[in-house]
């Protein structure tokens, strides 16, 4: 039997020693994986006991290939979608058979271009809604986590461009606007909207209140008109 955890560097101190008896001692048979951004974003007693392999990601045109050659796609989709996947086959293969993945990522994109030149009130009532829909449980907390993921994917091409970066940007159907957004802000500025978005993702990991999270990022994302 396999057992696979996801994202370990979000369990509760309590949870990860619980966990602590059961990896020294596993039962026969048993493969325990632990997924985690980092080593170091696990306890050292959890470390301690686990065999670390690093997983790196692939190089773009690697993919690229990949899918040209074993899914016959045509080479500006494979180049579309191996940018996207972010080195990571699995995901360049999954929006290649499922489309609607790239459909709902466009309308996140579209939703945040959106809320880029709206007001105060327009922003708090897209996060007022969102906790709603959290609430009657019509949406989930990972949807969310995905919404701002799609967002910070966006804001990391804005500070790349920004910074003159030689690193090709991620969301290549998205060039024309993120530089617009380039040449509007500055470098602190955008880096600061990526430090942003992770700082939400952080604290919603730990069960603070959804709607003011929410709140607080619509208040720290920059008023822009995109040309």
């Amino acid at each position: 039997r396999v057992a696979l955890l996801l994202r370990f560097e979000e369990a509760h101190a309590s949870a990860a020693n619980a966990l602590l008896k059961t990896l020294e001692e596993p039962a026969p048979k048993v493969l325990m994986l632990l997924t985690a951004e980092s080593v170091e974003s696990l306890l050292p007693t959890i470390v301690s006991r686990c065999e670390v392999l690093r997983l790196r990601p692939l190089p773009v045109e690697q993919i690229s290939q990949a899918l040209i050659t074993r899914w016959g796609l045509l080479p500006e989709r494979a180049n579309l979608l191996a940018h996207l996947s972010d080195g990571r086959p699995g995901v360049a293969v999954q929006y290649h058979l499922q489309p609607d993945l790239l459909e709902q990522r466009q309308a996140w994109l579209e939703e945040l271009a959106l809320l880029l030149p709206a007001s105060r009130v327009e922003r708090f009532a897209w996060a007022e809604k969102w906790a709603k829909d959290f609430e009657k449980k019509s949406r989930t907390k990972e949807e969310l986590r995905n919404q701002l993921l799609t967002w910070l994917s966006l804001w990391r091409d804005v500070f790349l461009i920004s910074s003159q970066a030689s690193v090709s940007i991620t969301n290549l159907d998205w060039q024309p606007q993120v530089s617009a957004i380039a040449n509007i802000l500055s470098l602190d500025q955008a880096h600061r909207v990526v430090s942003c978005i992770e700082q939400t993702l952080e604290v919603l990991s730990k069960n603070i209140n959804t709607r003011l999270a929410l709140e607080v990022l619509m208040l720290d994302i920059p008023h822009l008109r995109v040309p």
